[in-house]
């Protein structure tokens, strides 16, 4: 559980109002309370210095590209999808993400605020994505990613009776506002520490073109790049919950 003063210094990173938001979780903490037993399928993060790696908001025309990189870096990335313009425009992408091994989240239908729609409204947000990522890959998400980040008590109880658990971050490119793969790269090792979570934007142009030497950089520091659930393992992430580094 985060203590108050970090749960302070995350609503004002996120701009949640701190009195509706309880039970942020660093993923390290989920994974140490599940105790030793270890995943057969995942890193051992417990010993290994990981990383998990996400992109928000695709897939889009980049997407391929980035699947190829990843497919020849060897590396799992977790992707928070997007509906309107995306999942429903690159379906094939989706299935192919799945094919390969990638992790799926849902990032909502058209990239609303959930903190100032109604529990009607953003299962109305949320479930379009749920049931065409299942029409894809016969499989619906389990994680989500609030759009900015923001999320509250009522935005939990929504999530948990979806069965998504929320995922925020620790670094931030800001890729959406640059095209300087170099700024970006520098950004992103500037901000990485142990069991963090990088987000990354796969659809803005100077982002994709990055990923070689972010991976290659982060490797040669001693990262293991992994998926959120993979981060997590043996723990698994629970629907309502919140969890940041």
């Amino acid at each position: 559980m985060t203590p108050p003063r970090s749960l302070f210094l995350l609503c004002l990173l996120l701009t949640v109002g701190c009195s509706t938001l309880h039970g942020v979780t660093a993923p390290r903490d989920a994974r140490e309370a599940a105790g030793a037993e270890k995943s057969s399928t995942a890193p051992d993060c417990n010993v290994k210095k990981c990383v998990a790696l996400t992109f928000d908001g695709g897939p889009s025309e980049p997407t391929p590209k980035l699947l190829d990189i990843l497919k020849e870096k060897k590396v799992h990335a977790t992707f928070f999808l997007q509906g309107k313009g995306h999942v429903d425009t690159y379906p094939g992408t989706v299935l192919r993400m799945a094919k390969e091994g990638h992790e799926i989240g849902n990032h909502t239908w058209s990239h609303k605020v959930l903190t100032e729609l109604s529990a009607k409204e953003v299962g109305a947000e949320m479930k379009p994505v749920q049931d065409a990522v299942r029409d894809i890959t016969g499989r619906a998400p389990v994680l989500m990613r609030p759009p900015q980040g923001r999320t509250s008590d009522d935005v939990s109880a929504v999530m948990k009776r979806m069965g998504l658990a929320q995922i925020l971050w620790s670094v931030t490119a800001k890729d959406y506002a640059t095209t300087d793969g170099s700024l970006i790269t520098r950004r992103v090792l500037e901000q990485t520490r142990r069991d963090g979570i990088i987000l990354l934007h796969d659809r803005h142009k100077g982002t994709v073109p990055a990923v070689p030497g972010i991976i290659d950089s982060l490797r040669r520091r001693g990262y293991t790049v992994v998926t959120v659930s993979q981060l997590m393992a043996p723990a698994v992430p629970e629907p309502g919950g919140v969890y940041r580094p």
